[in-house]
């Protein structure tokens, strides 16, 4: 006779019946943690690195909005050498706002008293060009020599009421150049003609 009565055999439960298929463990609460930490990392993160990509593109906007030609005020190196020379002092003068003066320089610092001065002026011109300027009252000077050494002549014109020698140089640039009472004035650079023409009709006596 069979009876009802206790079992030893216990229910299975629903995920030992799934077998292999049974789902992956939920994470613990130092994963969920974890996770939750980077999210939030990443989201602190993003402001700043748009924040850091903006300061970076308006400066690059700012730098290439700004003039990168740095105009210098001539006035104390032409005094310099207008003091020691003696010669009477040529300088372009009168020039308009668009010949940008950028460097000069004398070298009256390394001549003994009443020995030739050099004056050497160089500007930027309107087309974003150089035009160099060099007086001197010696004809071998460092900056004439550099200019008119190798220069070949191609005939002469006439700029604020002077005869001017035009040349080209071995480079390839135009030089106008005149020689008068010892001193020779040099107008050279890679401008165009009409820019340097403009600059060596400008040439008069320094007036102080």
């Amino acid at each position: 006779m069979t009876g009802i009565g206790p079992t030893s055999q216990r229910p299975q439960l629903p995920d030992e019946a799934a077998g292999s298929d049974q789902l992956p463990p939920a994470p613990s609460a130092v994963e969920r943690a974890n996770r939750l930490s980077a999210a939030n990392m990443l989201r602190s993160l993003l402001p700043l690195v748009l924040i850091c990509l903006a300061v970076v593109g308006w400066a690059a906007f700012r730098q290439n909005s700004v003039d990168p030609v740095r105009e210098i005020d001539p006035t104390s190196t032409i005094r310099a050498a207008d003091a020691r020379a003696g010669y009477t002092l040529l300088v372009p003068t009168g020039l308009d706002e668009g010949y940008r003066p950028t460097s000069a320089s004398t070298d009256v610092g390394s001549t003994p008293e009443g020995g030739p001065v050099a004056l050497e002026i160089g500007y930027v011109t309107p087309s974003e060009a150089y035009a160099g300027f060099v007086v001197s009252d010696f004809a071998d000077a460092d900056p004439v020599v550099e200019v008119l050494e190798g220069a070949t002549e191609e005939g002469s014109v006439v700029l604020g009421g002077e005869e001017w020698t035009r040349s080209t140089t071995g480079r390839g640039e135009t030089a106008l150049s005149r020689v008068a009472d010892g001193v020779t004035v040099v107008v050279s650079g890679s401008a165009p003609d009409e820019e340097l023409e403009t600059v060596a009709a400008a040439v008069r006596p320094y007036s102080g």
